[in-house]
């Protein structure tokens, strides 16, 4: 929820205090500034109690929203500052990710995979739903430190539920050896199993075209669009929210799911259509309603992705898997700059439906080329 609120309040604030729709693609893409990293992050998850990783990224997060909070409260913030926090929180987060989802799938057995990974997304779900309208009702009543406030709070409660967690044990075969061979034992692994490798395309795919829709273009729309201050960006990203967790609570629901790679396919390619339809929109509450739709194809995305992650690969493998799911959002970088500067050229609408394009083109030419991820 805390990392929600500040993506509202960060991209709110740089579009209000420059109105340069290639700024706010910059933030976005600040965020994922170190996923180049994401491969040594998901070898450390293996390599180390996960639990201690988790309790030191939440700490990191926490004091960098403090220190955003005192450069606001002080009058002393610049737009490179915020850049710089930006980025110094994506690289926390790359840790994050392949930490705390390898924990969640450690704690229960093969068939219910499917299921807690469900559950997992429907968590973010929820703070994406509560987030950005709260983030924007917050920078509406108390600007932009008040929203800090609640930023940084959230954090620090974040930080104190990790004690809450088991400890993970080290696995006996990863102990002595080096964070690089486990990389490359990890690429060696990934590269001879084409369910492994098209499924993490198909995560490039969307990172490029589909992420940059919500993180990037959304914002531009309900400002320049739609007419709409940070409560009603802060409604339309919650409806997409909404969206997202009605897509996770249905594939947490089905036991033993099977057609998971095709279902993944279709999934993505619904996203991207969906975002055409956005683009054609200029009603408010039509545009909301889109996207509760677009939300559940985009979280159906992200589970079967995962889904698809961690019942193929091995169990000693699962921090390096999600090391590589991680660096797959690296795409997102260029996703929103690109999506940024074609909207500050030719509108927003025409950005989305191009994205929108070359996302289902994208899938099509995958679909073709690995068999496997299809009958999967």
């Amino acid at each position: 929820m805390g990392s929600q609120m500040e993506m509202i309040v960060v991209v709110w604030y740089v579009l209000n205090v420059t109105d340069s729709p290639f700024l706010v693609g910059l933030t976005a893409a600040a965020r994922m500034g170190f996923n180049f990293l994401a491969l040594f992050a998901g070898a450390t998850a293996d390599l180390l109690p996960r639990r201690t990783l988790m309790i030191i990224i939440q700490a990191i997060l926490a004091s960098l929203a403090l220190v955003m909070l005192v450069l606001i409260v002080s009058g002393l913030i610049e737009v490179w500052h915020i850049f710089v926090i930006t980025m110094g929180g994506g690289l926390a987060r790359i840790f994050q990710m392949p930490t705390a989802q390898s924990l969640a799938v450690d704690s229960v057995p093969t068939d219910r995979i499917p299921n807690a990974v469900a559950l997992i997304s429907a968590a973010g779900n929820i703070a994406l739903i509560v987030g950005p309208v709260l983030g924007g009702l917050m920078f509406r009543v108390s600007g932009p430190e008040g929203a800090y406030v609640l930023v940084a709070s959230l954090y620090i409660a974040s930080g104190l539920a990790t004690f809450l967690m088991g400890v993970t044990r080290v696995s006996e075969t990863q102990k002595g050896e080096s964070v690089f061979t486990l990389v490359a034992q990890g690429l060696r692994y990934v590269k001879g199993e084409q369910l492994l490798w098209s499924v993490l395309l198909v995560a490039v795919i969307f990172n490029i075209t589909g992420f940059s829709f919500h993180t990037t273009l959304v914002p531009i729309f309900a400002k320049d669009i739609l007419d709409r201050d940070s409560v009603g960006l802060g409604i339309l990203i919650s409806s997409f929210g909404i969206g997202g967790l009605a897509g996770s609570m249905f594939w947490a629901s089905i036991p033993n799911l099977k057609h998971t790679g095709m279902f993944c396919i279709l999934a993505v390619m619904g996203w991207h259509s969906t975002m055409i339809l956005f683009a054609l929109s200029t009603n408010f509450y039509l545009s909301v309603g889109i996207l509760v739709v677009t939300g559940m194809m985009f979280s159906s995305s992200l589970v079967l992705v995962l889904t698809v992650l961690m019942k193929t690969g091995r169990p000693e493998f699962r921090g390096r898997l999600m090391g590589l799911r991680t660096l797959a959002i690296y795409a997102h970088a260029f996703g929103s700059l690109g999506a940024g500067a074609v909207a500050g050229a030719l509108g927003a609408p025409a950005s989305a439906v191009l994205s929108g394009l070359f996302g289902i083109a994208m899938m099509l030419v995958l679909a073709l080329i690995a068999p496997k991820l299809r009958r999967f």
